[in-house]
Order: C-alpha cells, then sequence, then structure tokens
C-alpha cells in the first residue's frame, strides 16, 4: 500500500513539475506573430470605397510643404507640382508602388529570439506614445516622466511575454536639451531591453549621432544594417493633407542609415480629420499611401510600415478619446485595408482615458486590444501602459496590461475544431462506463497548458480563498511586482567597453 501511495504521488508531483516547467513557443496557447483577421468591420465593398476615395484624394487634392529633397525624389518617381505647391500622385504611380513595396519586413531585436514577422494577419502588442507625466499609483498624482523612468519602463517591458515591442512610451522631460533627450531615449531603450525598439527624432541632424551610438551598440555598421534593431517612429504628416517638413528630412536620414520606417499619420476626427469613422481611415490611408510612394522614391523596398494611426474625438469637449469605442473601430478598420494593399501595417490600440489604473482602464484597453487583435492588425502600439489619452505613463499598468494582452492573444488565436478538439472519443469515455466528468482525463491534463493563458496577477480565488489569503490586492501585488523587476539588473545592458565608449562620445544622463 505504501508503495502504491509513493507511486501515485510521485507521478502527481511529476506532472505537476512538467505543467511548471516553461513551455516551447510552439506549444504556448499564446504567442507573438499568431494570425488575426477573424473581425472584419469593413465590408468587401466598403474597403473598395475607402481605396477609391484615397486614390482621388491623393489625385485631386494631393499634399502641401515636402521638402525640397522630398519634391525631388517624388517628381522624379511621377508625382505632379502643382503651381499651388501641392504635390498630386496619380493613380498609376500610388498603385505601383503598392504592388512593389516591401511586403514582408522583419523588425529584428537585438536577441534573434525577439525577431517580429510583420506580414499578413501576424499581430504584434507594444508600447508607443509620448506620455510627459508619469502616473503615480501610490500618490494617485501625475509628475514628468525623466530618462530613468523610460529606462525602467524598457526593462519592465523586457520581461513581459506579451508586450513584444518596446516603442518609446515617453518623453525625457528632465533632458532640456533635444539633441541629448534624443540620444538618451535611444540609449535609455536599448540598454532596458533586447526586444526592438522605436523611437523618433527632434531634427534631421540628430539622426547621424543615433546612427553612430548604434552602430557602437551593434558592434559596427555592418552588424547594424544586417539586423537593424530600432525603428524610426515618423509623424511625416500633419494633416490633413501636409507633409511635415522636418520629419520628412529626418525619414529620409534614416533611409539612407538603414533604418526601418513607421509612417505615422495621427489625425484627430472631427479636428485634424474627416469626424466619421470611414472619412477618418480614407484620409490617414492617403496620407500613409502618399508616404509609401515618398519612402519608395527614396529608396525602393525601403521596409516601411503602413502606420495608419486615426484618433478618435469627443465632440462635446475636444478632447481626445482614445479609449472609446469608436477609437477601437478606427484601428480596426484600418487593419482591413493594410491586409487588403497586403503591406505591414500599425494602428493605436490599448489607450486609456482613465487616469489611473482601475476599471475604466480596464474595459478601455481590453475593448480596442481585442479587436486590434481580432482584425489582424500586425503592430499595435501604445497596447499597455497609456493613461489620460497619451497625456500618462504608467508602469504598473505596462506589468498589468501584460495580462490583459495575453488574454486579448487568447481570442486572437481563436477556435480549432478538428477531431481532437470537438472531443467525441472523450464524450463517449467519460459518459460509457466512465467516471461522468472530464477533470484528470488525459486530455483535459494535456490541454491545461497548450489551450489555456493563465493569468499572471489576476486573481481568480474563491471568495473564502481570497479571504484566508488575507485579501491580497491586485495593485499591491503588481507595485510589489514592479520593484522586483527592477531590483535586478538590466539583461540588456551593454558590456562595460561598449558603455563606456558611448559615455564618452556622448553625454548620457543615466548612472553607469
Amino acid at each position: 500500500m505504501t508503495d502504491t501511495i509513493s507511486r501515485r504521488t510521485g507521478g502527481r508531483a511529476a506532472r505537476r513539475a512538467s505543467r511548471a516547467a516553461p513551455l516551447s513557443d510552439a506549444m504556448r496557447p499564446i504567442r507573438p506573430g499568431m494570425s488575426g483577421g477573424a473581425y472584419q468591420p469593413l465590408t468587401p465593398q466598403d474597403v473598395e470605397r475607402i481605396h477609391r476615395t484615397a486614390l482621388t484624394a491623393l489625385e485631386e487634392i494631393g499634399l502641401a510643404d515636402a521638402p525640397e529633397s522630398g519634391i525631388a525624389h517624388l517628381t522624379r518617381a511621377g508625382a505632379i507640382l502643382g503651381t499651388d505647391g501641392r504635390l498630386r500622385f496619380p493613380r498609376a504611380l500610388v498603385e505601383d508602388t503598392i504592388a512593389k513595396a516591401n511586403r514582408e519586413i522583419t523588425l529584428f531585436g537585438r536577441d534573434p529570439r525577439h525577431d517580429m514577422e510583420l506580414s499578413g494577419t501576424r499581430v504584434h502588442y507594444g508600447t508607443a506614445g509620448a506620455a510627459v507625466h508619469m502616473v503615480d499609483v501610490d500618490g494617485r498624482n501625475y509628475r514628468e516622466c525623466t530618462v530613468q523612468d523610460l529606462h525602467d519602463a524598457a526593462r519592465i517591458a523586457d520581461v513581459l511575454d506579451n508586450i513584444h515591442f518596446v516603442q518609446r512610451p515617453m518623453v525625457c522631460r528632465d533632458i532640456p536639451d533635444n539633441y541629448e533627450m534624443d540620444m538618451n531615449t535611444v540609449y535609455a531603450c536599448c540598454a532596458g531591453t533586447t526586444k526592438h525598439v522605436g523611437t523618433s527624432f527632434t531634427e534631421p541632424g540628430f539622426v547621424k549621432g543615433a546612427l553612430e551610438m548604434l552602430h557602437m551598440i551593434a558592434g559596427g555598421e555592418d552588424k547594424w544594417r544586417e539586423r537593424p534593431f530600432v525603428s524610426n517612429s515618423n509623424c511625416f504628416v500633419v494633416p490633413p493633407m501636409k507633409f511635415a517638413t522636418e520629419a520628412c528630412q529626418v525619414m529620409e536620414a534614416c533611409i539612407e542609415g538603414g533604418m526601418p520606417v513607421l509612417l505615422l499619420s495621427a489625425g484627430m476626427a472631427g479636428a485634424t480629420a474627416p469626424s466619421t469613422i470611414a472619412g477618418a481611415i480614407a484620409q490617414a490611408t492617403a496620407e500613409c499611401l502618399a508616404g509609401l510612394v515618398y519612402v519608395n522614391a527614396v529608396s525602393p523596398g525601403h521596409p516601411a510600415i503602413f502606420g495608419t494611426w486615426p484618433f478618435g474625438l469627443d465632440l462635446r469637449t475636444g478632447a481626445m478619446t482614445g479609449g472609446s469605442g469608436e477609437q477601437a473601430l478606427l484601428s480596426a478598420g484600418c487593419a482591413q485595408m493594410h491586409r487588403f494593399y497586403g503591406l505591414p501595417g500599425g494602428a493605436v490600440g490599448g489607450i486609456t482615458d482613465a487616469k489611473l489604473p482601475d476599471m475604466q482602464a480596464g474595459w478601455e484597453a481590453m475593448c480596442s486590444n481585442v479587436m486590434a487583435g481580432l482584425s489582424g492588425l500586425n503592430m499595435v502600439y501604445e497596447a499597455a501602459g497609456m493613461h489620460a489619452s497619451l497625456l500618462g505613463f504608467c508602469h504598473e499598468s505596462l506589468i498589468l496590461g501584460d495580462d490583459l494582452i495575453g488574454h486579448a492573444l487568447r481570442c486572437v488565436r481563436g477556435i480549432e475544431v478538428d477531431d481532437e478538439t470537438l472531443g467525441l472519443d472523450q464524450m463517449r469515455e467519460v459518459c460509457l462506463g466512465g467516471p461522468g466528468h472530464y477533470l484528470g482525463t488525459g486530455q483535459t491534463l494535456a490541454r491545461m497548458q497548450t489551450d489555456y493563458q493563465y493569468p499572471a496577477l489576476g486573481n481568480r480565488m474563491s471568495p473564502k480563498q481570497w479571504d484566508e489569503s488575507g485579501k491580497p490586492d491586485l495593485m499591491a501585488e503588481t507595485i510589489e511586482r514592479k520593484e522586483e523587476i527592477l531590483a535586478e539588473r538590466s539583461a540588456a545592458r551593454f558590456d562595460a567597453a561598449t558603455d563606456a565608449a558611448i559615455r564618452e562620445t556622448f553625454t548620457i544622463h543615466l548612472p553607469a
């Protein structure tokens, strides 16, 4: 009897140990780059009408304020400069560019295991934004962001499975010099994570310094160009339908330096874009098509992400509504346009209008993150941590967002229907002379980890268990998790020689 008990106990222990062991990526219930696309708010006819509207807008209205270099590139490609200074784009030029554009882009991480393949309906979630405030959860206050806050955000994101990339989510308000701010932004992000990093540059001349730093981090310009692990988030347009002159010059410098580009059109529906969802998508599509022509005129096939980012507006007050249902529809509709063109694309999801990580923040972030993922958006930007319609960033919300995105990704994965998942054999076994339940069956145990996503911090205790455990508080546990992460040295930190060389060349504000 003793031996039997021992063997059974050992079997249970072995199964528990097996379940506790990390799964391979192929066996995980969720992972980066799963295919979405099940949700399509636009009909095929809707998509065609938006496409035709965008082409007509480019041909008849065009875009103003291109820099002289941009005018040269675009007119050489076939755009027409009018007497009113606006560049207009013949349909044939746009359609030819779409056909020739880079359709399969890999955004590299410093660590190859974080590489992201952008094609089809592969979905990835990450940070972004330019928050000027940090959310202080303990004091329920907002304060200005610092470079240390940015570095800590990158460090936290580096250990979160469901944050797949780190685009700079905040501005370093403690560095008044714009050049130093841009260089420290690159340093703080890259020293905090080996995932792909996105950033922007204030002036064209700053790109050279950033590339010099990135060459040092990569181990040489050749290695950087082979695997560029930082991309340029570029607001190349000032909606409606105008080029952002200086940003276009930044874009040209980044292209020359081998840096992937996010073509970011961020109109506000009802202010700088039409107030209707369809109109805002059509204008953003037109602007990004103009950007695509621009990029390919400079360097054919250069990796460019189709970044339609129209934002919602509360027309009663003029306030941005990043957490609204309209915002979720805007991003999902944009994802359909990306699929229509077969181009890697990105839009926003996960933004909250809530000022703190509360129930409002939860429903707002989940709504747009799920819809963006289900629509097959390649890059879901601003997916975690963003509050107050992009004015505030919160480390605790970044951590909570990892759980939230885990649920969203499980929705993206969807429902597999085959002989095994339908379980008819299981029904026979359980119901015809079996135990009358599925607890403990081989398939149930096998599916516990491969089919089900479990929260890291979310509490699923019964009220009795919760009470007996001292009534654990979600925010207190999140703060504790944040402190645990930040107590460890960054795994992404540079080797001593590289760090010393960077500090000798640039004014780095983070302590060594």
